[in-house]
């Protein structure tokens, strides 16, 4: 288990705050990333923009696979291998 970085950011004038270096590093974030906050009762979760929607499609894809007949890696790369053929085939 991780250990969390905990620090503390002023809010300015604008509502700006200046994310610490340890928390932009962590999170990977670069000059001009966005940020997705989400506010939970009376925290709020900020992640790198990128990442979350990653993980929102993953949530949404759950399953899709199964439903398609696709169960393994082999099943992966037989499918691969019949898109290739059409595409060529084109």
């Amino acid at each position: 288990m991780s250990v969390p970085i905990v620090d503390n950011a002023k809010v300015m004038a604008k509502g700006q705050i200046t994310l610490p270096k340890d928390i932009r590093s962590k999170l990977r974030l670069s000059t001009g990333d966005r940020v997705t906050l989400i506010c939970e009762e009376d925290r709020v979760i900020l992640m790198n923009s990128a990442v979350y929607a990653m993980k929102m499609l993953q949530k949404e894809m759950e399953g899709e696979a199964e439903k398609t007949g696709i169960r393994s890696d082999e099943d992966v790369m037989d499918l691969v291998k019949d898109v290739r053929a059409e595409i060529e085939g084109l």
